[in-house]
């Protein structure tokens, strides 16, 4: 029989390059959800967030995350697509759209941003016509949908387990 012995606070895994993935958050309601994006995107060693609109990161959740993850503040998310679009980054919506693709067999590209919504209205038109794409995450119960903070959490892991090496 295997033995376990638990290892609290293993050294990070090192990537073999950079990861490219870029988040965009539309304004959020819910400091904690905030944080808890910022959190997930430390751990998971995304250099840049573009957070819109107001909020604050809680240190207590958010952790060593707030001192790693480069976070620019920005009044809109339209004007922060098109800055990525002129850079041909393709940018990739997390919603529940007509012709979105089921994050499970979405083929992410490595260099890419990727948007989250609102907790209450998702993305807004005017930010789903500035979209390349969108995924979907499939829904099995009720609610309807997951917690924007789990929401982005699935998706940046499915992003992850594409390009474990960054």
């Amino acid at each position: 029989m295997a033995k376990f012995e638990h290892i609290r606070h293993r050294p990070p895994t090192v990537l073999s390059e950079p990861r490219p993935l870029i988040l965009v958050l539309s304004p959020l309601r819910s400091n904690v959800n905030l944080s808890r994006i910022v959190r997930v995107a430390g751990c998971a060693a995304i250099p840049t967030i573009y957070q819109c609109g107001p909020g604050k990161v809680d240190p207590e959740i958010a952790r060593d995350a707030k001192e790693t993850v480069n976070i620019l503040r920005r009044n809109s998310v339209e004007s922060v697509l098109e800055q990525i679009g002129r850079q041909s980054i393709p940018r990739i919506g997390l919603e529940q759209t007509t012709n979105s693709q089921c994050l499970f067999s979405f083929a992410f590209p490595r260099h890419c941003a990727l948007v989250i919504g609102n907790e209450r209205q998702g993305l807004t038109q005017d930010t789903l016509n500035l979209l390349d794409a969108v995924v979907e995450i499939p829904v099995y119960g009720q609610p309807f949908s997951y917690n924007v903070a789990t929401a982005t959490t699935m998706a940046i892991y499915e992003y992850c387990r594409q390009y474990p090496n960054g």
